[in-house]
């Protein structure tokens, strides 16, 4: 591996904006500020940002029609949209923990990521955003392992980081740290459930020193300060599949957060290659149970190498076309009022695909997209994965 370039130090927002990947857009510093402060905007998530910009063609437009929006949408309460205050406040905190945002899209936003449904539009990223862009596998497991289960994970973190591959993992105890520990050195990846300066848990905080300092880094879509929740580590392992061409899950339980990393891989279509196990040991019927169900039963690095080398990695998908500096006016928005009624009668609690509101309603795509947009940021709608939309029971 090129040292030089593993050991890249952290970059500056605007240090990015020269990359030349082929496609990739730049973001300048006013136009990363003002994705920072829509996507910090209530009911505002991935889903709903990527419909505002394909819609209004930049954040500050889209910011600019929020309130208009929301209250078309019906909302029950008041839905607070972030401050541009608030958002450079984020951005400083970022700049004094050595962090940046980065925008899909641009040359070091990870390119397995953007194959996924909705995928975060900015990541905050501490450390080397270089390791970002390699290939990668996934490393999960029991925070309980077993010696040999934390013996076979160092084995193969790094024989999977000499072929050339980048750990990803969720810092955690038991597997997830000695992936990181044993792929320090080739290039690891820890991606948080809370901001990039909370180090969860503080037990970790040596290693994730030592991740930073041998050119590795850490990823979060939470805002910087976030302290995490239970409900924050689904969103986290979402990144840590999202981020990987593979997924290995080594030690789990039959019910356990490797196993929800190892179906949200599945659903984004990454091979997923788990450890066989005794069926005596509990901290095996996750992992036993998966092969069952058609993962790849590994018993050695060299089962996933040669897996991955005959498979192609996930393709970028660009859901909008991204910002340019000419796309900052105000277009006229599309005339939803006469499709608005046939459009809410024809959703309920079961999730429908949007294509199907369109063909069923008689509506334009436009009225449909802009009054989905009008309802998610209204709280009234849920998003779900293959494109499909229901409403909330009750909103």
């Amino acid at each position: 591996m090129d040292e030089e370039k593993r050991k890249k130090p952290a970059v500056s927002p605007s240090a990015m904006r020269a990359g030349t990947q082929s496609g990739a857009i730049a973001l300048n510093d006013e136009q990363r500020l003002a994705w920072l402060q829509l996507l910090r905007s209530e009911n505002v998530g991935p889903a709903t940002f990527r419909d505002l910009i394909n819609h209004f063609r930049s954040a500050a437009a889209a910011l600019e029609a929020l309130p208009e929006l929301i209250a078309r949408g019906g909302a029950a309460g008041r839905i607070r949209i972030a401050t541009r205050d608030m958002a450079e406040r984020e951005m400083e905190r970022a700049a004094r923990e050595k962090a940046c945002f980065i925008g899909m899209g641009e040359p070091d936003y990870p390119p397995a990521l953007r194959s996924i449904d909705y995928p975060p539009p900015l990541i905050c990223v501490k450390g080397n955003p270089g390791v970002l862009t390699q290939n990668a596998v996934a490393i999960v497991g029991s925070r309980n392992a077993s010696v040999n289960g934390m013996r076979l994970t160092g084995r193969l973190a790094s024989e999977l980081g000499l072929a050339g591959y980048a750990i990803v993992s969720g810092l955690a105890r038991g597997i997830d740290a000695i992936a990181h520990k044993h792929s320090l050195e080739t290039g690891t990846i820890a991606v948080f459930a809370g901001g990039v300066d909370i180090v969860f848990p503080e037990e970790n905080a040596q290693l994730a020193g030592e991740i930073i300092d041998n050119g590795g880094a850490f990823v979060s879509e939470m805002p910087m300060g976030w302290k995490p929740r239970s409900k924050d580590f689904p969103r986290r392992n979402r990144l840590v599949a999202g981020i990987a061409h593979g997924l290995l899950v080594v030690e789990a339980a039959r019910r356990s957060g490797s196993l929800i990393s190892a179906r949200l891989a599945n659903e984004s279509g990454r091979p997923v290659y788990a450890v066989p196990g005794s069926p005596l040991d509990p901290r095996h019927e996750g992992t036993n149970w998966l092969i069952k169900q058609g993962a790849m039963l590994v018993t050695g690095a060299d089962d996933i190498i040669a897996d991955l080398a005959d498979s192609l990695p996930p393709a970028g998908n660009a859901f909008w076309s991204g910002e340019t500096e000419e796309d900052t006016a105000l277009p006229a928005v599309t005339a939803a009022d006469d499709a608005r009624g046939r459009i809410l009668d024809a959703l309920g609690p079961e999730p429908v695909e949007v294509d199907d509101l369109i063909r069923f309603t008689g509506a334009t795509a436009g009225q449909v997209q802009l009054v989905l947009i009008e309802l998610d940021l209204a709280g009234r709608i849920e998003r779900h994965g293959g494109n499909r939309v229901s409403l909330i029971r009750g909103a």
